[in-house]
């Protein structure tokens, strides 16, 4: 139920996906700083506070009032077994109303890529914001380049849908991002790519 907890958990096999916490510091610069060269073609700048205690403070704070609110769920990934963390997904800019529809992203470390962790987590939550958030679409985007994405988000039923030009800023410039979305309903039938 939205409004109710700023601590948010889902399990699957291998994860346990849930709001990130104060003590996930260490752990969350260590995997983000050894998986920069390959996270940093796909987001936009780090800022020089990108990997500061303070700025993980206020991430935490941020996850906290998002969850309460219910306007989006940031989760880490945390590996079972060995309690790692893996990546994120965060399922954002939740807008209710007629619309109920949701934005969402992900990054996954490099040691745990192309292993099935992050189509497990994207699939949990996009069922999960199905069944007990109302949520009617989901949206993601991602560069038009970046066949892993793509192939991660055609994976879990989610339709391509067209371009958006100068959506985002990656690397310091305007880029162009194909967009996707999973329809609670859908009757668009097989997933078709651009």
């Amino acid at each position: 139920m939205f409004g109710r907890s700023a601590k948010f958990k889902i399990e699957t096999d291998r994860l346990i996906l849930r709001t990130p916490r104060h003590n996930d510091f260490r752990n969350w610069v260590e995997l983000r700083t050894s998986s920069r060269d390959f996270l940093t073609p796909w987001d936009p700048v780090w800022s020089s506070e990108h990997l500061t205690r303070k700025s993980f403070t206020n991430r935490v704070y941020w996850a906290q009032r998002a969850v309460k609110a219910g306007s989006g769920y940031p989760l880490f990934l945390i590996h079972k077994s060995d309690k790692n963390l893996v990546g994120a997904v965060t399922l954002d800019n939740i807008r209710r109303g007629p619309s109920q529809v949701g934005t969402l992203g992900y990054w996954i470390g490099q040691p745990y890529a192309r292993q099935g962790f992050m189509r497990e987590a994207v699939g949990v939550v996009v069922k999960h914001a199905f069944q007990n958030f109302d949520i009617s679409r989901i949206e993601a985007a991602c560069l038009p380049e970046n066949q892993p994405s793509r192939g991660l988000l055609e994976g879990c039923g989610f339709k391509y849908e067209g371009v958006a030009q100068s959506y985002l800023q990656i690397g310091g410039r305007w880029r162009t991002h194909v967009l996707y979305a999973s329809i609670r309903h859908d009757r668009r039938g097989k997933t078709l790519t651009g």
